[in-house]
C-alpha cells in the first residue's frame, strides 16, 4: 500500500475544551491556585513554575498525591546542584508497592491479560492484591527481609507484577530480566546484582514458537550459587512438569493464608532505599546497573501517569512490551492511578497481524502503547484497524522506544481514529521515565512531541552550551530531579555515574540526544548524538534521514552510519529495506536521494545506497547503528555487540560482509 507522506509540522489534532477542562493538568493547576501555591493560566505557564520553582512543584507533588509516610521529611532536597549524590526528600519513609495497593476495590479490574498460551482473562483488584499478600507474607516466613535483592526471568504476566510488588512491598529491591535474554546477557545483568531469591518461568511462547528455557535457568541459578537461597518456579510453558531444579513452586507459595488487608503490613523504607534495579541495554558492552529510589521513581511516575498520561481510576491501559524494558517497569506504574492495565505476552502480530487491536476492542482499552516499529508491522501488513474493530473506547496513543516520524503519527490518524490524543516521549532507563511527552491540553502535530514534561529543565544547547530555539542541539536537563539513579552498582566514587550524564557539560545532565525545542515548545527527536552523522563539520541527526525516507512507499526501513577515515575522509551509505516489488535501480536511487535533497538538505544525500533484507534491531526495537557502524569500522561482531541484545542478530551478516568486500576497506586505508 502506497504511504502517504505527511509534512513535519502539521496539525493533526486539538483538544476540545471538555478533554481540556477535564484533564488532570488543569485539575492540578486548579488546585494549585486554590492551595495558593502559584497560579498558572496554562501548560506553558505550569511548565516554567515546576522548573524556576523545583522545590515548591516536587512538594506540591507529595501533598496532591498525598504520598504515605511514616516520618515527614525534614527537607525536599539537599541540593539544586545538578549531579551524582542530590537527594530527596530525606527523612521520609515510604514504599512504592503501597501506593499501589491502596487502590484495592472489589469491583474493579485490576489487569487483563493475554499470551500466545493463555486466553484473555480479568483479575480483580480484591484478587490481586490478596496474591501480592499472600506472596509477601511466605517470603517474610522465609527470611527475606529489607534490602534483599530479587531477581526474575518471566514473562509479561500478571504473575510477574505480583512477585514485583510483593517483593517491594517487604523492602525488597527489584530487577527484572526478560526469557527471552540470552544467557551470558542474563548473567551480565545478575551477576552484578547478586539476587537472593530468583523467580523463574520455565520458558515462553513466541510468534507459536515454544522456548523452553530450563536449562538456562539450571545454568543461571548454578552461576549465582554464591548469592542464591531460593528458585521460585513457575510452570508457564508445561504447567504440569515438574522443576528441573531445586526450587519452591510458584502455586505452592500461592496456596499459603492471606493475612488480609487490615494485618499485612508494608515495609516503609528510608528515602534513598532502592527500589529496584535497571540496567543500559549492554548492546556493546557490560550493561551499566542503574539503581533508583522508592521516593524518586514513586513521585516520578504518579506525575507522569497523571498529568502526561492522563490516566483515571476508571481506565484500562496497554504498552506492548517485555519485561527486560524500563516500559513494564512504568506498565506497572499505571496502576498507581487505580487504572487497569493490559498484560500482552508474546509476538505483537501472532496469530494474526491484528492480535494487539482485537486485545484493545475486546478490553474496551482507553490507552494504547507500541513502539514506532510497530507501525512498520502494521503498514507491511496493510493492517487498519478502524475498519475490523470497535475502539470507541480508545482515547490516547502513546507512541515509545524511538524517533516517530510524521507518518508514523499520521498512520494512526488514519487507519485507528481521527479523534485521538497521540502521545511521543523522550527519556529512558536512567531516569524511569521521560524528559519530554505529552499533555492532553495541547494539540498533536505530525512528528513532534508536544512538551517538556513537568518538572523537567529541558534545553537545547550547541557545543558551546548555549541554548538554541529551532535548532538541533543536545538534549540537556539544568536542574535535579527525583528519579535520578541514585547510583550504578559497582561505581566507585560515582565516576562511571559522572562520565555517563556530567562530564560533557559540568552540573548539567547531558542525556544523549539531539532534539529540537521550537518556538512553541514542541520537541522533535533526531536520534543519538553518540551515533551522530558528520559531514563537512555538520552535524545530522539519523533520525532526520529516517523520517524522509521511510515515508516513501518504495522503503520499509533504513539505517544510516558514517565512517570517518584517517585523512578526515569520510564514507557514508544509507543501508535501505525496500518495500516488496522494488529493487534498487539507478532511478530508485535517485528519487531517494532527490527527496533527501530536497526534503533536509544535500548534505544528507549518502555516498551510496544500498539494499538489505533487514535492519538490525536491539530487543527493545532500537536500530543498531553504532554496533553496524564498528562492523564496518572493522570491528568483529562479537566485539562490536552483545548478540543476545539483538531482536534479529542474523540482520548483522550484511555488515560484516560488506566491510569484508566493499570500498569501505579503502576509505579506512
Amino acid at each position: 500500500m502506497a504511504k502517504m507522506a505527511v509534512p513535519e509540522g502539521a496539525l493533526l489534532w486539538s483538544p476540545t475544551e471538555d478533554l481540556i477542562d477535564t484533564a488532570n493538568v488543569t485539575a492540578y493547576r486548579h488546585w494549585l491556585a486554590e492551595e495558593q501555591i502559584v497560579s498558572c493560566e496554562d501548560y506553558e505557564a505550569l511548565w516554567q513554575w515546576s522548573v524556576t520553582d523545583n522545590t515548591g512543584f516536587w512538594s506540591s507533588l507529595w501533598r496532591y498525591f498525598d504520598i504515605q509516610s511514616n516520618t515527614a521529611y525534614h527537607r525536599v532536597t539537599t541540593s539544586q546542584l545538578m549531579a551524582p549524590g542530590t537527594q530527596w526528600f530525606p527523612g521520609s519513609m515510604v514504599n512504592f508497592a503501597e501506593h499501589i495497593l491502596r487502590h484495592e476495590r472489589p469491583d474493579a479490574t485490576a489487569l487483563f491479560s493475554l499470551s500466545e498460551t493463555r486466553v484473555l482473562e480479568a483479575l480483580s483488584w480484591s484478587d490481586f492484591a490478596s496474591q501480592v499478600r499472600t506472596l509477601a507474607t511466605a517470603m517474610r516466613n522465609r527470611g527475606v527481609q529489607q534490602g534483599d535483592t530479587i531477581g526474575c526471568l518471566m514473562p509479561n504476566i500478571p504473575e510477574t507484577v505480583v512477585a514485583m510488588l510483593a517483593s517491594i512491598s517487604i523492602g525488597a529491591v527489584w530487577s527484572n530480566a526478560a526469557p527471552e535474554f540470552g544467557e551470558k546477557t542474563i548473567l551480565d545483568r545478575f551477576i552484578q546484582i547478586k539476587p537472593t531469591w530468583l523467580f523463574v518461568a520455565d520458558g515462553y511462547q513466541y510468534g507459536g514458537k515454544a522456548y523452553d528455557r530450563s536449562d538456562v535457568i539450571a545454568h543461571i541459578a548454578a552461576a549465582l550459587s554464591d548469592s542464591l537461597e531460593q528458585v521460585v518456579y513457575f510452570s508457564y510453558l508445561y504447567p504440569n512438569k515438574a522443576p528441573t531444579l531445586p526450587a519452591i513452586r510458584w502455586q505452592d507459595l500461592l496456596d499459603e493464608p492471606d493475612p488480609g488487608r487490615a494485618a499485612f503490613h508494608f515495609t516503609r523504607v528510608p528515602h534513598d532505599h532502592p527500589l529496584w534495579i535497571l540496567f543500559s541495554s549492554g548492546t556493546t558492552g557490560m550493561p551499566k546497573a542503574i539503581v533508583h529510589s522508592h521516593v524518586g521513581a514513586l513521585l516520578e511516575m504518579m506525575k507522569f501517569v497523571t498529568f502526561h498520561m492522563d490516566l483515571k481510576p476508571e481506565h484500562i491501559s496497554f504498552f506492548y512490551t517485555t519485561t527486560g524494558w524500563v516500559m513494564f517497569n512504568i506498565q506497572v506504574a499505571f496502576m498507581l492511578t487505580g487504572a487497569a492495565g493490559v498484560l500482552y505476552d508474546g509476538s505483537p502480530v501472532y496469530p494474526t497481524p491484528d492480535v494487539l487491536w482485537k486485545m484493545a476492542a475486546d478490553t474496551q482499552a482507553h490507552y494504547f502503547g507500541a513502539s514506532p516499529s510497530y507501525v512498520q508491522l502494521m503498514q507491511q501488513q496493510d493492517i487498519q484497524p478502524n475498519q475490523r474493530f470497535d475502539l470507541t473506547a480508545l482515547k490516547s496513543v502513546l507512541c515509545s522506544g524511538s524517533p516517530a516520524t510524521p507518518d508514523t503519527f499520521a498512520w494512526f490518524y488514519r487507519h485507528v481514529k481521527k479523534d485521538l490524543w497521540l502521545t511521543s516521549q523522550s527519556g529512558g532507563t536512567e531516569i524511569v521515565s521521560a524528559f519530554v511527552g505529552g499533555s492532553p491540553t495541547l494539540p498533536v502535530y505530525a512528528g513532534e512531541i508536544q512538551t517538556r514534561i513537568l518538572g523537567m529543565d529541558v534545553a537545547a544547547w550547541d557545543e558551546q552550551g548555549m541554548p538554541v530555539i529551532d535548532q538541533v542541539g543536545e538534549l540537556v536537563c539544568k536542574t535535579p530531579f527525583p528519579s535520578m539513579p541514585l547510583h550504578f552498582l559497582h561505581d566507585p566514587n560515582n565516576q562511571r555515574y559522572q562520565d555517563a550524564y556530567f562530564n560533557y557539560f559540568p552540573n548539567v545532565w547531558r542525556h544523549g540526544d539531539f532534539i529540537k525545542i521550537n518556538g512553541r515548545g514542541g520537541v522533535y527527536i533526531y536520534g543519538r548524538s553518540d551515533a551522530t552523522l558528520n559531514r563537512y563539520g555538520v552535524r545530522i541527526g539519523t533520525a532526520e534521514i529516517y523520517g524522509v525516507l521511510e515515508a516513501l512507499p518504495e522503503v520499509q526501513d533504513s539505517l544510516v552510519v558514517c565512517i570517518e577515515g584517517p585523512r578526515g575522509d569520510f564514507f557514508m551509505p544509507i543501508f535501505v529495506q525496500l518495500s516488496p516489488g522494488v529493487t534498487l535501480t539507478e532511478d530508485v536511487k535517485k528519487t531517494l536521494a532527490q527527496h533527501l535533497r530536497t526534503q533536509c538538505s544535500p548534505r544528507h544525500v549518502p555516498d551510496d545506497f544500498f539494499s538489505i533484507a533487514a535492519v538490525p534491531y536491539t530487543l527493545t526495537g532500537k536500530k543498531l547503528e553504532i554496533p553496524v557502524r564498528k562492523i564496518l569500522m572493522g570491528q568483529t561482531i562479537d566485539t562490536a555487540v552483545s548478540i543476545d541484545t539483538t531482536k534479529n542478530p542474523e540482520a548483522l551478516a550484511y555488515f560484516v560482509d560488506f566491510a569484508t568486500h566493499h570500498l569501505v576497506r579503502e576509505v579506512l586505508s
